[in-house]
């Protein structure tokens, strides 16, 4: 989709121009006076001439040219038409801001006729609206959102009132409307390139504006706040773009979405939702996964600041003037993972020459209050830290409370020119953060970020800011890759029958899955000659479409060793009576550490499920998700990541199990996956030994 036009506009057309108070029509024109706006505006209204000193036309085919943003503020009802009207006379983008469409869904409360009959009625409009858009190929944001501000452009349209605003390097696209406003609202440094507030996202889906903004050279970072998991392989490329152009991303999805049908039936639905695969996809890609909102804007201006993320491999120093501060962040950065490096003798020996002696040595360091407002004591201090080997970066904490004037505003100027100086010497990147959210002075956080200082609101904010500068950017040609099986497959189940355990064991064996030996036993006698064909001992067990947990049921009998055993067991299962049961007979695998082994769509994008198995799978919940395709060495590597790796790796004197040999089973299931257009493959248990790997128990749909 081509979002040039309604991104960079020259003109814009606004359909309801009225200069009612409280009006989006109204406060648009204003926005796009209040801003400056370098291009022609037009309103359109057949019963008005002038609205707020622009000239109005009766309909956008009565406009000098047709318009390349049009902004429609009327009705729902006169939606639809309207913009069919855009896309028929050549407009290069329509924004909707007018509720009553989609989400009025979700007030239909069973029982409530009205609600009911809202939400079929705004069901209907957001259908029409989304085949008007796609009948012209015409880009719509909205409907139920805000708009776009462009600030580089001046541009606002936009139906809430907007102050002028100082341009950055910081977009946000969102589907929250209200996170938009206050986001524009907001202070603490954050500096605005673009916002666009998408709502319901008809035609366009939010992926495609990161795309587009990716492509900006102004833009340093994107902030995406999603509600749904929309296009995985349009995401996939938006990600691709980002990494290419060296454009940090940072992402808020709420609405922890319950698993895909099958594989909400499973184990893998309880320990891997689609909320979990929706960030493992973020990660995998260099992005930054944000647990509320304040966290997302500010890893977004973290990530926008040139040159911030360290250039040398080392971990983070922090500098503090309180003893507490030093703590607070130690034991933060133990439960991030966040490496804090002894400093080096050379270094300690010379910040012993330049620190007092109640100041503490160490990282993080303390260096006390006495040396406050110091500027050269701190530029020295924070360039020497920066020169230790061990060290990538430097955090200093710094807070300025507001309204402060005279002395002691001058001795928070020392301060702050004592971190410019030092960032600037430094050879790793410098970055600040406050303590409390409200102690981090607007103003003052704007210049840190002019001279290249990402400054941070938050202590643990700012921690969190520290390790996700330190993510590996992620790979444009496998997140392409990703793309590619997302969009084959698309996102949902593939609405399939639900296959017994023989019949995926089998699929298993064609694909050179290692597999438990088995087959199904037709008669008493049949599984009597199973066992001599077997060897003993046998496990028996019902294998049904329907039957997922054997055990609880009592479907399942294990270590038989005499035929009269073997025949008694196979009456006992066949007694059942479950209809399009057949009774497996296999020989008893030898105990190993077991795993869940899963591969699964439904999610943003297919993935691999790998973790802790058995009967507690989800009481472990200890589980890494890839997206596939994923290769054997890919897969290693997220085992090893698991928490409970050293039950497989030889951890407290245990005998190293065969990794690699559960990885290659993983990924095998996942390329069956893909290559037999499946919806779930779960294996679980998977024993792991000292010299293979074989799955035990296996369903598939």
């Amino acid at each position: 989709m081509d979002l040039e036009r309604l991104l960079h506009p020259r003109t814009v057309a606004v359909v309801g121009a009225t200069d009612r108070d409280g009006s989006y029509a109204g406060q648009t024109l204003l926005n796009l006076k209040t801003l400056g706006y370098r291009g022609e505006v037009w309103g359109v209204n057949p019963r008005r001439e002038e609205v707020h000193g622009f000239s109005c036309f009766a309909s956008l085919s009565a406009c000098p040219s047709p318009p390349d943003a049009v902004v429609v503020a009327i009705p729902a009802a006169g939606v639809a038409a309207a913009v069919d009207e855009a896309g028929a006379v050549g407009c290069g983008g329509a924004v909707v801001f007018g509720a009553g469409f989609g989400e009025m869904a979700a007030g239909a409360i069973a029982g409530n006729a009205a609600a009911v009959e809202e939400a079929a009625t705004g069901a209907g409009l957001e259908t029409d609206l989304r085949a008007a858009a796609a009948r012209h190929g015409l880009p719509v944001c909205g409907p139920n959102g805000n708009g776009i501000v462009a600030l580089h452009e001046r541009l606002a349209l936009w139906g809430d009132a907007l102050r002028p605003l100082e341009p950055g390097r910081v977009a946000l696209v969102s589907q929250s409307g209200n996170v938009a406003v206050n986001t524009l609202a907001t202070r603490r440094g954050l500096r605005l390139h673009t916002v666009v507030s998408c709502g319901n996202s008809v035609g366009v889906d939010p992926s495609e504006w990161v795309a587009h903004l990716a492509a900006d050279e102004g833009v340093g970072s994107i902030a995406l706040y999603v509600e749904g998991d929309g296009d995985g392989a349009a995401l996939c490329e938006a990600l691709a773009r980002c990494a290419e152009n060296g454009v940090g991303v940072s992402v808020l999805k709420v609405g922890a979405s319950a698993a895909g049908s099958v594989a909400a039936a499973a184990h893998t639905g309880a320990v891997a939702g689609d909320q979990r695969v929706f960030r493992a996809l973020v990660e995998e890609a260099g992005a930054a996964w944000a647990a509320d909102v304040h966290e997302l804007l500010e890893l977004a201006k973290a990530q926008a600041v040139p040159r911030a993320r360290p250039a040398r491999p080392g971990g983070l120093a922090v500098l503090t003037c309180s003893g507490g501060d030093s703590a607070l962040a130690a034991d933060e950065c133990e439960r991030m993972g966040l490496a804090l490096p002894a400093l080096g003798d050379d270094t300690s020996l010379r910040l012993r020459e330049l620190l007092p002696d109640a100041a503490t040595i160490g990282n993080p360091l303390d260096y006390t209050a006495l040396i406050w407002g110091e500027a050269d004591t701190l530029r020295d201090l924070i360039a020497t830290v920066g020169e230790d080997a061990a060290v990538d970066g430097v955090l200093v904490f710094y807070d300025q409370p507001a309204g402060i004037d005279g002395a002691v505003e001058e001795s928070w100027s020392a301060v702050r020119e004592g971190i410019h100086a030092g960032a600037q010497l430094s050879p790793v990147p410098t970055m600040v953060a406050s303590t409390l959210p409200e102690l981090l002075d607007d103003s003052a956080a704007a210049r840190f970020i002019d001279a290249g200082i990402p400054a941070i609101s938050a202590l643990r904010t700012g921690l969190q800011c520290a390790a996700a500068l330190r993510r590996e950017p992620g790979d444009p040609a496998r997140l392409r890759q990703i793309a590619a099986v997302a969009g084959r497959l698309g996102g949902h189940d593939n609405g399939r029958p639900r296959l017994s355990e023989h019949e995926t064991k089998e699929l298993l064996r064609g694909a050179g899955v290692p597999v438990v030996e088995g087959r199904v036993a037709v008669s008493e006698d049949d599984a009597a000659r199973a066992l001599d064909e077997l060897g003993a001992p046998l496990a028996l067990k019902l294998s049904a479409p329907s039957l997922l947990h054997k055990s609880e049921l009592g479907a399942l009998v294990l270590d038989l060793a005499s035929a009269e055993d073997v025949r008694a067991a196979h009456r006992r299962l066949s007694e059942f009576g479950i209809e399009g049961a057949a009774v497996l007979v296999e020989r008893m695998a030898v105990p190993g550490v077991e795993l869940l082994v899963a591969a699964r769509r439904g999610g943003v994008v297919p993935c691999l499920v790998v973790g802790l198995g058995g009967i507690w799978t989800e009481l472990h919940e200890d589980v890494a998700v890839v997206a596939l395709p994923a290769s054997a060495e890919r897969v290693e590597v997220a085992l090893r990541s698991l928490r409970g790796a050293p039950l497989l790796t030889g951890g407290r004197g245990r005998t190293p199990l065969d990794v690699a040999a559960a990885a290659r089973l993983a990924a095998g299931v996942g390329d069956l996956l893909l290559e037999a257009d499946l919806s779930l493959i779960e294996l679980n248990p998977v024993f792991v030994h000292e010299h293979g790997a074989v799955a035990v128990d296996a369903v598939a749909a």
